[in-house]
């Protein structure tokens, strides 16, 4: 293009596809978006956004005219060179990724020699080498996401680091895919492709490891009486350690850290070494999700005919995004132990509509916990801390009971309105 501004291809209009679409947009290039489902097609051209994430929408409003989206896979190679695949790759029965919709892609792009596949969709380690190897006319440079739902966009456009992978002749497409983030002023980690695909699933089973440490940690401080906060501040000013992911809660979930943390332990398995850590980061974060179980029968003894309320239903505040929610569970355990539940929560309550067994949903907070002999805060978003907690929210419990699954709330203020407050390791 005359202004220097590259086309771009992204296939696959999904969360990730589309912040990555909406962004490149921003940074001025004319993006062609394809995705095989026509109504998707046909709301995003509408300028509907049919995902939660914070600016998106006005994103892609403000860039209308440099979004193109496409049911047509022939439109957007013709207009596009670098093609941004970002594509699901959910886990097999086996544990291993599904690439099929990888492969559809391939498949589609045909024997052309004139694009470059750049693959934002999590593969396991030596996907690229594999497809490389199939086929050598083709350009294929690795260039992972690490997008956290709820603040996509700042993600993408104030990266940590960007990170481009490739191999042999395809080096020239990783320097375009790198200057296409130059505006950023992001560090770059040019590397192999082996290396690139390692660094995504590295990162987040770290993370992952990060947030069950101190889960367990927060499980011991309940038992010896200190309180996980205050552990977790203490370690947090060590700059070896860092405060990030140091909260204690009841467990991640989310599209990510779950499917990622399974795929590597997968891939070490693969190969016949046995992934002990990370074994443990998934038997430790299953098992935090029940704890809240212990924690209300210590409170209400049995749980048969109790009413529960669930303050939150995705899986963390500014998505909609259920997937391996700690609501999930926590609704399938207590339902199995003979409560009642009922859940609200302020965006996700439609995705959790059918999926939640025979939990009602409730239209506000306060219809949630009209009634109820317990509280569970799951996800920590903000108006549940603006709840007039020592007011309308205790006359309308059956019993003050108040389990905060995210140390979220003013454990004080609630102690002192007659609440039994019980947080995770305090």
């Amino acid at each position: 293009m005359s202004d220097g501004k590259e086309p771009i291809g992204v296939i696959g209009v999904g969360w990730v596809g589309l912040v990555t679409a909406a962004c490149f947009a921003e940074l001025g290039h004319e993006v062609w978006a394809r995705d095989i489902l026509p109504e998707k097609i046909e709301s995003l051209a509408r300028g509907e956004v049919p995902i939660h994430e914070p600016g998106l929408p006005e994103l892609v409003a403000k860039n209308a005219e440099r979004l193109h989206f496409t049911t047509d896979m022939d439109e957007t190679l013709e207009h596009a060179r670098l093609l941004f695949v970002c594509v699901d790759t959910p886990p097999t029965y086996s544990g291993d990724a599904d690439l099929s919709r990888v492969e559809k892609v391939l498949h589609e792009l045909g024997d052309s020699d004139r694009h470059a596949l750049v693959m934002k969709s999590t593969v396991p380690v030596g996907t690229g080498r594999s497809i490389q190897r199939r086929r050598p006319g083709t350009g294929y440079v690795s260039n992972p996401e690490f997008l956290k739902e709820g603040s996509a966009v700042a993600d993408f456009m104030s990266p940590d680091r960007v990170v481009v992978g490739a191999d042999g002749e395809s080096r020239e497409y990783a320097d375009r895919v790198a200057g296409l983030y130059a505006p950023l002023d992001a560090p770059v980690v040019s590397t192999d492709v082996a290396s690139a695909e390692m660094i995504k699933l590295a990162s987040n089973a770290f993370l992952a490891t990060k947030i069950s440490f101190i889960n367990e940690i927060a499980n011991v401080s309940e038992e010896l009486g200190a309180d996980v906060t205050e552990v977790a501040r203490g370690m947090g000013l060590d700059d070896r350690i860092g405060p990030k992911f140091l909260q204690a809660g009841i467990g991640y979930g989310g599209s990510c850290f779950p499917k990622d943390v399974q795929a590597l332990k997968q891939l070490a398995g693969n190969t016949g070494y046995h992934f002990q850590l990370l074994t443990s980061v998934i038997e430790v974060n299953e098992l935090q999700k029940r704890r809240t179980i212990s924690k209300l029968q210590k409170h209400l003894g049995s749980l048969v005919g109790k009413e529960v309320a669930l303050l939150g239903v995705a899986f963390k505040p500014n998505t909609d995004d259920i997937r391996e929610a700690t609501s999930l569970v926590l609704s399938g355990r207590l339902q199995g132990e003979g409560a009642h539940v009922r859940v609200y929560d302020p965006v996700a309550a439609r995705e959790a509509d059918g999926v939640l067994g025979g939990a009602v949903i409730s239209d506000t907070a306060l219809d949630a916990l009209d009634g109820a002999d317990a509280v569970v805060l799951v996800t920590e978003w903000p108006e549940f801390r603006e709840l007039d907690w020592g007011g309308e929210v205790k006359r309308r419990l059956r019993q003050p009971v108040v389990i905060d699954g995210r140390n979220f709330l003013d454990r004080d203020a609630l102690e002192a309105a007659g609440f039994t407050y019980e947080g995770i390791g305090r």
